[in-house]
């Protein structure tokens, strides 16, 4: 059953995967609050510390009892999407936001973002400008995103990431999805819902840099191309049939050839072309299909996502 959305009993659950953030992790809850206090009347706040090596569990130990604030921490680092993952099955908000502690996600958004859920939208995400990345990560995220269009079985909104409010519903219908190889922008695509977007710049980050490089981009693109199509499986079987096809045709051409103008020398050089680009193709081929093979022995192991080693909150009173 539908509930009602209203802001003015609205509980909002606020999710935020956090990794060595231990510097500006105060400033940044406490600006939260402040700005979430003033929008709805419940809220509570999720840190899911991604395994930190730095003071920040320190520093939100401290924080617990000043703050609708519960900290989930990992026994070791599972990455990002593993710790959105974790935040989304803690959530008991009606609508639920997920945002960085980096400061990079502006808070002038939530409340457009909110707004747009009492219209009815399931999912509310934010559409970055990228113009804080350099060319060649800009020029790979456009790249990505036409490739989406062709190859994948799902429509990803452009340039939408992590940064988005969604309703209780989309978020009850993400957590019943168990695959362990996790593409997250993936799965708020495959699940549906009504959905809009935002456009908003990127902040500036409040101290340190990214622990997001252009490999671990990289490594994420591969995991959403080979989690939500099966389209570069059937590229290398096209690969297979035209180089069959030409060598049907070569063979044709050296039959007639010898019938015509007799057996000339061997050719060496074509030869060892032949054999070092079939080789070569047959090695790539062989690459993609065992990084399909890689993730489903992954699945079939039915580890799980992440591993809680500790749950830090404020302890009601009796």
């Amino acid at each position: 059953m539908e509930h009602s959305r209203s802001l003015n009993s609205c509980k909002l659950s606020v999710v935020v995967p956090a990794y060595n953030e231990g510097a500006a992790i105060r400033d940044f809850l406490t600006a939260l609050a402040s700005t979430i206090s003033h929008l709805v009347p419940q809220y509570e706040i999720i840190v899911v510390d991604d395994g930190s090596s730095d003071d920040m569990l320190d520093t939100l130990k401290t924080m617990v009892a000043s703050l609708p604030l519960k900290v989930l921490r990992f026994s070791r680092n599972f990455g990002k999407e593993k710790a959105i993952s974790a935040g989304l099955d803690h959530t008991t908000g009606d609508a639920v936001l997920i945002i960085d502690a980096d400061f990079q996600h502006p808070f002038s958004v939530i409340p457009v973002f909110l707004d747009h859920w009492c219209q009815g939208f399931d999912n509310i995400y934010g559409v970055r400008d990228r113009k804080d990345q350099t060319l060649l990560n800009r020029w790979f995220a456009r790249s990505f995103y036409k490739m989406n269009r062709y190859l994948m079985s799902i429509e990803l909104p452009a340039h939408a990431g992590d940064f988005r409010l969604m309703d209780r519903k989309m978020v009850d219908a993400i957590r019943t999805l168990p695959e362990s190889n996790r593409f997250m922008k993936g799965l708020y695509a495959w699940v549906g819902f009504k959905g809009i977007g935002i456009p908003y710049e990127v902040q500036q980050r409040a101290i340190g840099k990214s622990h997001f490089n252009f490999f671990k981009l990289f490594n994420l693109a591969i995991t959403g191309i080979t989690s939500f199509s099966n389209w570069p499986l059937r590229i290398w079987s096209l690969v297979g049939a035209m180089i069959s096809l030409s060598a049907l045709v070569y063979g044709i051409w050296i039959l007639v050839d010898t019938l015509f103008y007799g057996n000339s020398v061997p050719g060496w050089a074509t030869l060892a072309v032949g054999v070092l680009f079939l080789g070569g193709i047959q090695l790539l081929s062989i690459g993609v299909i065992a990084e399909y093979i890689a993730r489903i022995f992954t699945e079939v192991k039915r580890r799980p996502n992440y591993i809680i080693s500790d749950i830090i909150e404020k302890i009601p009173r009796t």
